[in-house]
């Protein structure tokens, strides 16, 4: 039978309500931090990202940009080293993310893993990316390829961050930037466009209610029995 769901804890099962998913609609533009892989002096992900920036600026954003120079590898530094402390204040102001790699080895750069690490699912309470959006590009040497994006997406799924379904990826980087770094017109220039705008729209659709889209089943029901183990505790 459908209704047979004996392991089913319904006193912390709820059932979606509708209601909870409107309410106040927060007035700020929304926060955007953008991080990118690479320490080359002449970084097309840099260069993507200081595009997606300006269009995130247009398209009514607040960004922030965090320079991964400097920072150390995951664990080779206390948490309160300056870069690290500074990359998880960023994250915790955020409210939506850009992560934008070059492929190499047909993988993302240990530059942009490194700065993922340092953000923790969570520190003490609070969760630095849950319910977060997140926006994933690439750029790419030779031919279009999608591997640093979909590793990328496996990571925003881990830190449970709402990945939106488009994306870029910028085959021969070097023909698409001019000497000043600015993104030429092109069909992959219109993509970034497309992931920018959705990317805000998203943002402002989700933020005022992240905290309720990401609320677990699971979780409630763990923290349902540890409040039952601390008052059977007093009980005895």
């Amino acid at each position: 039978m459908l209704s047979d769901l004996t392991n089913l804890h319904p006193d912390v099962a709820e059932i979606p309500d509708p209601a909870k998913l409107s309410g106040p609609v927060s007035t700020h533009r929304p926060r955007i931090l953008l991080l990118y892989g690479s320490l080359r002096s002449r970084s097309y992900s840099r260069f993507l990202t200081y595009e997606a920036a300006r269009l995130l600026e247009r398209f009514g954003a607040e960004t922030r940009i965090f320079d991964p120079a400097g920072l150390p590898l995951p664990d080779g530094a206390p948490t309160d080293h300056p870069k690290v402390h500074e990359l998880r204040q960023l994250s915790e102001w955020s409210e939506g993310q850009v992560w934008t790699s070059p492929e190499r080895h047909g993988a993302m750069s240990g530059v942009m893993k490194a700065q993922i690490d340092w953000i923790p699912l969570a520190v003490g309470s609070i969760r630095p990316t849950q319910g977060r959006t997140l926006a994933v590009m690439q750029v790419s040497g030779g031919s279009q390829s999608f591997n640093a994006v979909n590793q990328m997406r496996v990571l925003g799924r881990w830190m449970r961050m709402i990945t939106i379904p488009n994306q870029s990826s910028v085959a021969k980087a070097y023909q698409e930037f001019d000497e000043a770094g600015r993104m030429k017109p092109s069909s992959y220039y219109d993509r970034v466009v497309d992931v920018m705008e959705e990317l805000v729209k998203f943002t402002l659709l989700t933020r005022d209610v992240s905290d309720y889209l990401t609320d677990r089943y699971s979780e409630r029901k763990e923290d349902a029995a540890k409040l039952e183990a601390r008052v059977n505790l007093k009980a005895i």
